[in-house]
């Protein structure tokens, strides 16, 4: 297969297209920003690393100053600890005979924790634990809104918290919750409500495993929208530990309808060419749903097209973005532009490789090299 990686010399218009394009600059600034804002309140920043699934970015958050990585999936985590990534979260229950013999052989190679919400799932854990030096190390996943995996806080959290606690093989290192939904929550006011939402539901369901006898090192809570509002959530919680954002690192349009982020805080976007004029108000580009994911964004439409807040996304199939555009508009066919995808953590999933830019030069190739690593 042909090397089609560009020189480090390339500029910009000499990329083919669609090419997924990450700025350089962007990305450092979300990555330091971040690291000192968990810095400041006191908590350790564990980044959910699926939202690039690159063991390059992963090895800049870890230099930035995040203690390990959150990750998904267990194909995910066997790629970062492969690449010297040795604190890692699978932030996912762990089902199934393969994927607990997969554990059992990573456990033995780096650090690893895994989230749970069943005493089934704990007992298989705990028989994978029990095959170790040490025992294996466990959340407690507790819903804090999100009404995804994980049991109500309270009562019904500490109960299974308790019994995870009694299983031989298993260390009960903490609980963790995830407010995903705060990402729907269009004011800042009400995400800060959710983001103090997400400390209680931990914190209160900690003190009563307390009453029972059983005490938690760690209290982790996650998301990008929710980060924003940690120094606070420390400051009124400050049993908490450990914050698990992912979009930060490179932001997206939903993060710029939210406010969370500005365009400029946009690391990831890609690079397309009008390749239809087919009417004055219609463009049509060479990049659709298998480059820039289908989600509909929170503003409406399917991405942001930078420097022209005029245009809108309007639709998408496989291959090509139906663009809406002002009649007078210039474009041509044959001229490119960005566009910044709703959802930044689907986009690297699509692509083989990202390509990192500083101003108008190729700077580098990053291979996503965890990309279709979902089992």
């Amino acid at each position: 297969m042909p090397n089609t990686d560009p020189a480090p010399a390339a500029r910009i218009d000499e990329l083919d297209t669609p090419a997924v394009l990450v700025d350089l600059e962007a990305l450092e600034r979300n990555l330091a920003e971040m690291a000192a804002r968990a810095a400041r309140a006191g908590v350790r920043l564990r980044p959910h690393a699926k939202t690039h699934k690159t063991t390059w970015i992963a090895r800049e958050q870890i230099r930035h100053g995040a203690a390990g990585l959150t990750l998904a999936k267990l194909g995910e985590a066997e790629v970062m600890a492969d690449a010297g990534i040795d604190d890692i979260l699978v932030a996912y229950p762990i089902v199934g005979e393969a994927k607990l013999a997969r554990l059992r052989q990573l456990a033995t190679r780096v650090r690893v924790i895994v989230a749970l919400d069943d005493v089934a799932t704990a007992a298989n854990l705990a028989a994978v634990g029990r095959s170790l030096p040490r025992p294996l190390e466990v959340y407690v996943e507790v819903d804090s809104g999100l009404h995804r995996c994980g049991r109500p806080p309270g009562s019904e959290s500490a109960e299974l918290a308790e019994r995870v606690a009694r299983l031989p093989g298993l260390r009960l290192l903490g609980l963790m919750t995830h407010a995903g939904h705060a990402s729907r929550v269009p004011d800042v006011e009400g995400r800060r409500a959710v983001a103090l939402e997400e400390a209680r539901a931990l914190v209160e369901t900690a003190a009563l495993l307390a009453d029972r006898g059983i005490e938690v090192e760690e209290l982790s809570v996650g998301s990008t929208p929710t980060a924003a509002h940690v120094a606070e959530v420390r400051a009124t919680y400050p049993r908490i530990t450990e914050i698990r954002p992912g979009t930060y690192v490179f932001n997206d349009a939903n993060q710029v309808a939210l406010g969370t982020a500005s365009v400029a805080d946009c690391a990831l976007r890609v690079l397309v060419t009008i390749v239809s004029r087919p009417a004055p108000d219609r463009a049509v580009a060479d990049a659709g749903t298998k480059t820039l994911a289908a989600d509909l964004g929170i503003a409406g439409g399917f991405g942001l097209v930078r420097g022209h807040p005029e245009v809108r996304v309007e639709a998408l199939t496989e291959e090509h973005p139906v663009i809406r555009i002002p009649p007078e508009t210039p474009w041509r066919i044959g001229d490119r532009i960005e566009i910044v995808p709703n959802h930044a953590c689907v986009v690297p999933s699509l692509a083989d490789r990202l390509i990192g830019i500083r101003g108008d030069r190729v700077e580098r190739a990053i291979p996503v090299e965890a990309r279709g690593r979902n089992r």
